[in-house]
């Protein structure tokens, strides 16, 4: 499968703070691929260089086949980018917004209608799209600072924490939306998230970043599917000592230790809950609760941070 953006061993420094430390990225070209991880990883860094906004202090990048440095102009014809902080004017129109961005990306005049009308309806702005901005709600806002990426058909688009800030409702149709164009536009997405949901739901492969560094990528389901294990959690006094002794069973695959909770990874978990109860009991450990999960992208997260991603 051809990949649309690569880079290799590509770096960003701040002084003496590293804050990209030699990514290697593999995006296909036509998926919608994910970089998950906590604010402070890098991912806005990571991206503002594949977008020419930040020069790499080392390694290298192409987007669509462009060098993001030497060939940085290319770049930008080739992308939309939609930022984490709302960059609307509240006193323009939706429509306004579109015929602005077509012009300074130098869509020709004479196709420039159509496009803009062909993005109101991929957006559902279609009714909307003489009012004023300042009338809009949070989601229609989003769904037309995405509009706005597309208007010049980029082969790539680049999202930035796309549903930083909404509602549950309204960012679940916002992955709809993203589903959309990445369906009908043949445009290949790019998002940054820190949502577990957004990363499994909406990806087709997902990169892990922590501390500048990609840990792990391949597709949500193969992520889960390398744990091979349920998550039993227990919550518990003396967390620590308890899972010093759930290490030493045999049914036990991996322990982990996260406060007051101990997380286990094993086979056929619903089997083995009232076996963790009753070992807790004779040790003299109270349990205040015992929870049974199959894997997550959280699991997959904690695997190989050692912590979930709001600790991070």
């Amino acid at each position: 499968m051809d990949h649309i953006i690569e880079t290799e061993d590509i770096k960003k420094k701040y002084d003496e703070f590293l804050a990209v430390k030699g990514v290697n990225l593999r995006v296909p070209e036509g998926s919608i691929y994910g970089v998950l991880g906590p604010n402070g990883a890098g991912k806005t860094t990571l991206i503002s260089m594949l977008c020419t906004i930040l020069r790499p202090t080392g390694g290298r990048g192409t987007v669509n086949g462009y060098d993001i440095v030497r060939d940085a102009r290319k770049v930008r014809e080739s992308i939309g980018i939609v930022f984490q902080s709302r960059a609307l004017d509240d006193i323009l129109t939706g429509r306004e917004h579109l015929e602005m961005h077509a012009a300074l990306y130098g869509v020709p005049r004479d196709v420039r209608d159509r496009r803009i009308e062909e993005v109101l309806e991929l957006i559902a702005l279609g009714d909307k799209a003489d009012e004023y901005v300042k009338t809009y709600s949070g989601g229609m806002k989003r769904r037309l600072e995405i509009g706005r990426g597309l208007i010049h058909h980029p082969r790539v688009l680049f999202l930035d924490e796309p549903t930083l800030g909404l509602d549950p409702q309204t960012r679940e149709s916002i992955w709809r939306y993203i589903e959309k164009l990445n369906r009908e536009e043949d445009v290949t997405v790019l998002l940054t998230t820190h949502y577990m949901e957004e990363a499994d739901k909406l990806c087709d492969e997902v990169a892990i970043m922590s501390h500048g560094e990609i840990i792990k990528a391949d597709s949500p389901g193969n992520l889960k599917r390398e744990l091979g294990a349920d998550t039993i959690t227990v919550r518990v006094d003396r967390a620590r000592g308890f899972h010093e002794i759930l290490e030493k069973q045999d049914y036990v695959k991996e322990a982990y230790l996260m406060d007051d909770e101990v997380k286990v990874l094993v086979e056929r978990g619903e089997n083995l809950v009232p076996e963790i109860v009753n070992l807790a009991a004779r040790n003299n450990y109270y349990v205040r609760a015992v929870e049974l999960e199959h894997p997550t992208l959280e699991d997959v997260f904690i695997k190989y941070t050692g912590r979930g991603i709001s600790e991070a």
